[in-house]
């Protein structure tokens, strides 16, 4: 479900949204599908947090929950993060939520752990990226 608690978004939806990401494996998927844009960010799970944030400030809203999913945030490097991209006041719901899970990523990420970073192994990273990949196209029932 998405957002507005409808099944799935409607093509024409997509003409507004934004999908942020540093996993390579969603950039692929979703490069020229359904008129989705699609912002790939080289950098940290946190860094695709910062972005949306910047966004919501001008604007823009949360589309899918910043920290879907099972996993916390010291436990995966990816994430993806939809946005409906619109100008005018800041939706206060969306910025709460965005800082939050900001907070939330801060908290986890002093927590070390030794499996990850750069330690990690590829075929970890790789199931790392599969997970975010079925979180995103699930919630845009891609």
């Amino acid at each position: 479900m998405n957002r507005a608690g409808k099944g799935s978004f409607s093509r024409s939806f997509f003409a507004n949204m934004l999908l942020i990401t540093n996993n390579p494996d969603v950039r692929d998927a979703f490069t020229d599908k359904h008129g989705i844009t699609l912002r790939f960010i080289e950098g940290s799970y946190r860094d695709v947090l910062v972005a949306a944030r910047d966004l919501i400030h001008s604007g823009s809203k949360l589309l899918t929950h910043p920290l879907m999913g099972s996993l916390k945030p010291n436990e995966t490097p990816y994430r993806s993060v939809a946005l409906a991209v619109m100008e005018g006041p800041m939706d206060m719901d969306s910025l709460m939520l965005i800082e939050r899970s900001i907070e939330t990523f801060d908290k986890f990420a002093a927590v070390t752990r030794p499996d990850r970073g750069v330690n990690t192994p590829e075929r970890m990273l790789a199931d790392f990226r599969l997970i975010d990949l079925s979180l995103i196209s699930s919630a845009l029932d891609h």
